[in-house]
């Protein structure tokens, strides 16, 4: 089975910056994508930012400029550099892994970390 452990979130003026970490274990398909995903109070989860292990990514237009997405394979982890953060990036960050292998999807998800941006 595989376990998506988050780390990093807490409480940050506006401006400031903050890192995420995801580390996943378990038997993880080689060829997959990592990213995260957040989600506010009373709204629907949204992409934050993804990156395959390729190395392409694909950002939120809210956050281009700012975030950064980045992975270990090594370590089987994820990060998510975050800058200039504002007040409405205060959410829930999720982390994500998934692959698509022999025609069969495979998605996991992390418990989430609090990253709360006080203006």
């Amino acid at each position: 089975q595989v376990q998506l452990v988050e780390s990093g979130g807490g409480l940050v003026q506006a401006g400031g910056s903050l890192r995420l970490s995801c580390a996943a274990s378990g038997t993880i398909f080689s060829s997959n994508a990592m990213g995260w995903y957040r989600q506010a109070p009373g709204k629907q989860r949204e992409l934050v930012a993804t990156v395959t292990s390729g190395g392409t990514t694909n950002y939120a237009d809210s956050v281009k400029g700012r975030f950064t997405i980045s992975r270990q394979d090594a370590k089987n982890t994820v990060y998510l550099q975050m800058h200039s953060l504002k007040p409405e990036d205060t959410s829930v960050y999720y982390c994500n892994l998934r692959w698509l292998r022999e025609g069969n999807y495979a998605g996991y998800w992390g418990q989430g970390t609090q990253v709360t941006v006080s203006s």
